[in-house]
């Protein structure tokens, strides 16, 4: 006992030699571009003229890491790191550093003096890295930008990956947000056989930019009986002092271990194991600024929110502050820990793991490594026979559910695919995957409760951040997966997608970041077939957000029916890299398109529909209807109809768009469709009615640099809504097919003079609609009854 105490006091006193190598980093990479070991004293060149990073939460964080590292070399476990307080990137950037994989992935930052100078250098500096833990960061899945994401992210990561643990850093500031509040309740997921395991760390310093937090002001009692109501056991480490700040921590580590270990052991070796277990936590208490500056210009800095960013601000021109830094960054005596040639001495280096146990090169940090591709049903096996167009009704996602069922039943031993969604997998029609799954669900099941099971492959809680982020967490570590929900809802995670988005884009641009799978979602229960909610569920505007985003990250599908749909849904999953948004209806529809003709007309993005223009081959048409989304493309085609009927004479070619971003400009989008192509589909002169499903800007963005531009007039959702019939929807927003033949007439030149009758008989017809739903409740029979046909 004696010499394990003895042994463990070395062991603790080389970890602290360690923290305060990756504390002097840290500080080194916020404030120097010089002088990287102090081999002279600090003069004003020496200091960056622009002072950013963040101080504040940083030693917190290589404490942490310290003691992982400690714990992975004892029990050999792979530990993958989440850092949800994104401000401090330094510390991520540090330990990479001192653990050497760093170095292996940026060779000029190598590990000697030079390579310590451009890691400074480089930290929140024009031509560098960013100050968060970004894609840039080895090891990293998750950046903290946006603080609210880490908890669920490395859920997301523990899925499936049974012999992985996921120590995640919560941050008091981010524990103040709904979405990490939500993500708690993670733990009700967890499969303790199949799944790996997440170790929460409060991280309580008491403050964020500049008050305090809650959860740092709540008493200790109090905080333990919050997180054992949340299901877990909270362990706390509290103090300031580093001696026993170190004892307390690899005590703290060794029971949480042991509790995970446990607890897994028991689930993989009894058959009749049902419990959901009480996973351990740990509460560590740090001052803010930890072993930083106590007091700068006689005001209170450590363990205050003066130490949140750069506690120190005028060292180029202040004599007394470069002599606090100096004085500070000496205090963690770099010649104890550096060897002449500026390399980590070496009985400090034999404390990090080796290879892929190192948390910056943990495989399932750069998901890519791990990924393996999906086998996928055969299109075929799922094509709906059309037979007459227009004379089949199906529900399109229900087709999905089916194709989808299939993927579940094709990877089930791989378990490398979920689906994820907000308590609306049956409503949006793809209750057949429970042919082949059920819900995940490990607390109690009554026996009438219906498709709930332990090892479920569907992810379903009555949150959308929480859906979006175990998604995320989930292909950043090499799976696939599959997020359908409500269209107007998903703007709830509008800032998730935002960074997601904005990931990927960086990541592209780094050879060493493999490729992870595509983050897809199906967008149904959509605008215009809401009409027994209202106005709260009408609202397409997800995609306008998304065509923001680089034009190599993001798709925007609008499939106009069943085996479109199939077609678009089998591409996305055989993608990565991206971001898909499928926006298809869950109501029955006519269905246009045999299998092959789908295939056809998706992977050209946009097409002519010949079968429903009439037009002469010899010249150009009068007008282009075009058409993108189902309702739109329905009343295209009954606008097209009562054209034809009332004006044989009239010219008219009709245009579905199923991929939106083929409408921009080849030079903006790779999916954009070549000038010439564009311009023999659209014309260079003549009208076109576009009838769009979301808002009709978005088309004049995508197509502002067009030839024909200004003769593309767009009807689309204007933002007018309320709990009406279905085709009312399309009234009030002037979409409806009256409208869409109004609009033909007036802007085919000279054509309104000539046929007034027919105007007047197609505003008749709407003013008919509006009386008969006033009286009656529902719509007109010639409209719930209309199908395609060509007269």
């Amino acid at each position: 006992m004696a010499d394990n105490v003895i042994l463990r006091g070395q062991e603790l006193d080389l970890t602290d030699r360690y923290w305060r190598a990756a504390n002097y980093l840290s500080v080194g990479q916020i404030y120097l571009m010089d002088n990287p070991l102090l081999r002279e004293p600090l003069k004003p060149e020496h200091i960056k003229p622009r002072l950013l990073g963040h101080w504040g939460t940083t030693p917190g964080l290589n404490f942490i890491y310290a003691h992982l590292n400690r714990i992975i070399k004892h029990r050999h476990v792979d530990v993958l790191y989440v850092c949800g307080p994104g401000h401090g990137g330094p510390g991520m950037v540090a330990n990479t550093y001192l653990e050497g994989t760093y170095s292996e992935i940026y060779p000029e930052v190598s590990e000697d003096i030079a390579g310590m100078r451009k890691l400074f250098k480089q930290f929140s500096f024009p031509g560098g890295i960013p100050s968060h833990a970004a894609p840039e960061t080895p090891g990293s899945i998750h950046e903290g930008g946006e603080l609210g994401y880490a908890l669920v992210h490395a859920f997301g990561a523990a899925f499936d990956n049974p012999g992985l643990v996921v120590a995640c850093v919560v941050g008091d500031g981010e524990a103040e947000t709904g979405p990490l509040a939500a993500a708690w309740h993670s733990n009700k997921f967890l499969n303790p056989e199949r799944d790996g395991a997440v170790l929460p760390i409060l991280h309580l310093n008491g403050y964020k930019i500049a008050n305090p937090t809650i959860l740092s002001r709540t008493r200790d009692g109090d905080l333990e009986s919050l997180f054992w109501g949340y299901g877990y056991q909270p362990i706390f480490v509290e103090g300031h002092e580093p001696a026993e700040m170190h004892r307390k921590m690899a005590e703290a580590l060794d029971e949480a271990f042991d509790l995970i270990e446990a607890f897994q052991t028991d689930a993989r070796s009894k058959p009749e194991y049902r419990d959901v277990p009480r996973w351990p936590m740990i509460i560590l208490r740090s001052p803010k600024g930890w072993t930083g500056p106590k007091e700068v210009d006689g005001k209170k800095v450590e363990g205050f929110w003066r130490a949140h960013q750069v506690p120190v601000a005028n060292c180029r021109r202040d004599d007394s502050h470069r002599k606090i830094l100096e004085d500070w960054m000496r205090s963690y005596e770099p010649e104890d820990l550096f060897d002449g040639d500026g390399r980590l001495k070496a009985e400090l280096r034999a404390l990090a793991p080796q290879g892929d146990k190192r948390m910056g090169a943990v495989p399932y940090g750069n998901g890519g490594r791990l990924r393996t591709e999906l086998i996928l049903p055969k299109l075929s096996e799922h094509a709906v026979e059309v037979g007459e167009r227009g004379s089949l009704q199906v529900q399109s996602t229900e087709v999905l559910g089916r194709y989808l069922r299939d993927v579940l039943k094709l990877n089930a031993g791989g378990s490398n695919f979920r689906i994820f969604g907000p308590d609306e997998t049956e409503s949006n029609r793809l209750g057949s995957v429970f042919e082949e799954t059920n819900r995940v669900w490990l607390q109690k099941i009554e026996e009438y409760d219906v498709h709930l099971a332990r090892d479920g492959r569907v992810m379903e809680v009555l949150s959308e951040h929480l859906c979006q982020g175990w998604l995320e967490g989930y292909l950043l570590t090499g799976r696939h997966g599959f997020f359908s929900c409500y269209e107007a809802f998903i703007h709830i995670v509008d800032s998730m997608f935002n960074q997601h988005a904005k990931w990927l884009k960086v990541s592209r641009e780094l050879a060493w970041r493999k490729p992870i799978s595509s983050l897809n979602y199906l967008l149904t229960s959509h605008v215009w077939r809401q009409d027994h909610n209202g106005f709260s569920h009408q609202d397409p505007g997800f995609v306008d957000l998304v065509a923001n985003k680089k034009a190599d990250i993001v798709r925007i599908y609008l499939p106009p029916d069943a085996n479109t749909l199939l077609w678009v849904g089998d591409h996305c999953l055989r993608t990565f890299n991206r971001v898909n948004v499928i926006i298809a209806g869950k109501q029955p529809e006519s269905q246009y398109l045999s299998m092959e003709e789908a295939i056809r007309h998706c992977e050209a993005g946009l097409g002519v529909w010949e079968w429903a223009s009439f037009e002469d081959d010899t010249v150009s048409p009068d007008v282009v209807m075009a058409c993108a989304g189902d309702v739109p493309t329905m009343e295209t085609l009954a606008a097209v109809m009562l054209l034809h009927e009332a004006i044989p004479a009239l010219k008219i070619r009709t245009v579905n768009v199923v991929d939106l971003l083929a409408l921009q400009d080849p030079d903006r989008h790779p999916h954009g469709l070549d000038n010439q192509t564009f311009d023999e589909i659209f014309t260079t002169d003549r009208p076109v009615i576009f009838a769009y499903h979301g808002y009709p800007s978005l088309i004049h963005r995508l197509t502002y640099r067009r030839t024909n531009h200004e003769n593309i007039h767009v009807r689309g959702f204007v933002e007018e809504g309320t709990t009406t019939t279905p085709f009312d929807m399309t009234v009030i927003n002037q979409l409806d097919r009256y409208h869409l033949a109004l609009e033909a007439i007036e802007r085919v030149p000279g054509l309104a003079a000539k046929v007034p009758d027919v105007t007047e008989k197609l505003k008749d017809k709407l003013a008919e609609h509006t009386a008969f739903i006033t009286e009656s409740g529902e719509d007109m029979a010639e409209i719930t009854g209309w199908r395609w046909r060509r007269v």
